[in-house]
């Protein structure tokens, strides 16, 4: 799932009280455009987006009389989080690191060819693992540093003596 596009949705009043409607139970549009008292056409571009951004799933359902209704549902739980602070913004959503790859998943499943894709997406992960692994040593020499410090021993960092000043 898109977080841009996720905050964008999140952002519109309308949207959630779209959201709030479909908690209870899957409605079509007629349904939801009556509740809100929204013409039609405004509610049909609003799903289009949260569906669009993942948060809605969609189905046909027959009626005795009539055409089959197509009747909107929140697809799946959705969670994220908002961090600021002095010179960061960070949005984070839980399992966010796997969005893309259950995208891939699902297209996949479609029949669409998401080989190359799925190519770039490992080279990605790998790059992540060895940025990772890198900032973990980073931390543990931090770490022992600091211990080594803390019992008054000459420190040494990749093989070389530290030159701190003795007071």
């Amino acid at each position: 799932m898109d977080l841009e596009l996720l905050l964008d949705v999140m952002g519109c009043k309308t949207r959630r009280n779209i959201l709030d409607l479909l908690r209870d139970e899957p409605r079509f549009v007629s349904q939801i455009s009556r509740e809100l008292e929204i013409g039609q056409k405004a509610i049909i571009e609003h799903l289009r987006a949260m569906e669009e951004a993942g948060l809605l799933s969609s189905n046909f359902q027959k009626i005795e009389r009539g055409r089959p209704r197509k009747y909107y549902d929140i697809s799946h739980d959705v969670e994220f989080q908002i961090f600021i602070s002095q010179g960061t913004i960070r949005v984070k959503s839980p399992g966010h690191e796997f969005q893309e790859l259950q995208l891939l998943e699902e297209r996949a499943r479609l029949g669409e060819d998401v080989s190359e894709e799925l190519e770039n997406l490992i080279g990605d992960y790998d790059e992540a693992k060895k940025h990772a692994e890198i900032l973990l040593k980073q931390v543990d020499e931090r770490k022992r540093a600091l211990k080594i410090r803390s019992l008054n021993l000459p420190v040494m960092f990749n093989g070389e003596e530290s030159q701190d000043e003795k007071p």
